[in-house]
């Protein structure tokens, strides 16, 4: 069975940001790099979806809900809901993910 791999508003937002940074700070070409492997990881969960691990930091929370998948440094955070697989968060994993995750997926400040 294949799942649907959908982006959220919030996820092609964290993607553009990705790209741009990339883009200025080191090259356009880089950027479209990094941009093709996230998306071909994202697509990727169409097939196997429950492969990814808990994020600890939601787990500690109480949150068992998630998984990700990365392409270092970048984490994709994701949700199976249904027969899709819905992608939340698109992060530098040296960013303090404890809040980040918080705040965009709990709700938290």
């Amino acid at each position: 069975m294949r799942f649907e791999v959908v982006l959220t508003e919030d996820a092609e937002r964290d993607l553009e940001d990705i790209f741009t940074h990339i883009a200025t700070h080191d090259s356009p070409q880089s950027a479209e790099h990094v941009l093709e492997r996230i998306l071909a990881i994202a697509e990727s969960l169409s097939i196997t979806p429950a492969r990814g691990s808990q994020p600890k930091e939601l787990r500690d929370l109480g949150d068992q809900d998630y998984r990700q998948v990365f392409f270092k440094p970048y984490r994709l955070i994701y949700r199976v809901v249904g027969n899709a697989v819905a992608v939340y968060l698109i992060a530098d994993g040296r960013r303090d993910m404890q809040s980040l995750l918080a705040r965009r997926l709990l709700g938290g400040s």
